[in-house]
């Protein structure tokens, strides 16, 4: 794996690998301790060997800085391979307290220059935390990016396939009861799939053994307010009776509004009931043929019927089409 071009240890820079050069025979008084120096820092005996032998052959022709300088260059050269020499080397340095092993007169030199190089360093790694930083922010915004288009893809595959569920329905040879209750299935899972649903169709059982005696076709949530929805597939316009029980089934309910989704229109009568009722009670009107139309232009079901309730709260109008005349009642 190669360093980031930030690392300074992965290649020290010209002005680091100065600084180095200046100190570190500074730091060890005899030319064999610079040789225990490097050594302490992992630097192979390879690297060292043909400088050892010489300062064995002839010590007074060896120079300190330029043993130095022939070590570093090598670490340098190898670049990956000998990164944590490097780092260990850079490390000892930045690390050094004890300027009492120096010679008396290189100590103020010394610290001069260690200070220097730990300047180098912080402003190094200041540098390099930031650009991590940084890095880290581009991609935790590509992980969410990702995370947010696998959400959407998720989402519009759930909807195609309600979809494909409801467009089914006008094909089947089942019975108008038959459909009504497979019209409730496919507007569960679309609402379930627009992230809308709170509970799919359920019954309450009377206390006294009396049965089933409310059945609930689905509960949506919509800006925090519970919707109680019914579906129906009649062959005719929803009158009037259909409507008025759904107002009672709402009216039980202190904080329940209401949404009637029909396969067939609504009656004037109907729609007269719901109109009168809405100081009581918030109760909107939708056909399936509106949702069907909702699908095809790619709209936002909440949106969709969020329009609808406002329609019923400021204009009294709770058959109101957002969509525009879709066949039927008043818009």
């Amino acid at each position: 794996m190669t360093a980031a071009p930030t690392d300074i240890t992965f290649h020290y820079p010209p002005e680091l690998f100065n600084l180095l050069v200046d100190v570190v025979p500074l730091l060890n008084r005899a030319k064999q301790d610079v040789l225990v120096f490097f050594r302490g820092a992992g630097v192979s005996d390879a690297m060292t060997s043909d400088i050892a032998a010489r300062l064995r052959s002839v010590p007074k022709d060896v120079n300190k800085y330029q043993m130095v300088r022939t070590v570093l260059e090598r670490l340098n050269a190898k670049g990956e391979s000998t990164l944590r020499e490097r780092r260990e080397v850079l490390r000892r340095v930045v690390d050094f307290a004890n300027f009492d092993s120096c010679w008396p007169d290189d100590q103020l030199k010394a610290k001069g220059l260690v200070a220097s190089i730990r300047e180098v360093v912080n402003q190094k790694d200041a540098f390099t935390r930031m650009n991590n930083a940084r890095e880290e922010e581009r991609q935790a915004r590509f992980a969410e990016t990702q995370r947010t288009a696998a959400e959407k893809r998720e989402r519009t595959s759930r909807i195609e396939n309600a979809k494909k569920d409801l467009y089914a329905l006008f094909g089947t040879s089942a019975t108008a009861q038959e459909r009504g209750k497979m019209l409730e299935t496919a507007l569960n899972n679309l609402f379930q799939a627009y992230g809308v649903l709170i509970h799919k169709a359920f019954h309450l059982v009377g206390n006294a053994g009396e049965g089933i005696v409310e059945q609930i076709d689905g509960v949506i949530e919509l800006g925090n307010t519970l919707y109680f929805v019914e579906m129906k597939w009649y062959r005719n316009p929803v009158g009037k009776p259909e409507i008025s029980e759904h107002l009672v089934r709402l009216m039980s309910r202190a904080e329940v509004r209401g949404i009637f989704i029909s396969a067939s229109d609504f009656t004037e009568p109907a729609i007269h009931t719901v109109r009168e009722f809405l100081q009581h009670k918030v109760l909107i009107l939708s056909t399936l043929q509106e949702i069907v139309g909702l699908l095809e232009m790619q709209d936002d079901l909440a949106a969709f019927f969020t329009k609808k309730v406002q329609a019923a709260q400021i204009h009294k109008n709770p058959y109101f089409r957002p969509h525009g005349d879709q066949g039927g009642g008043t818009s």
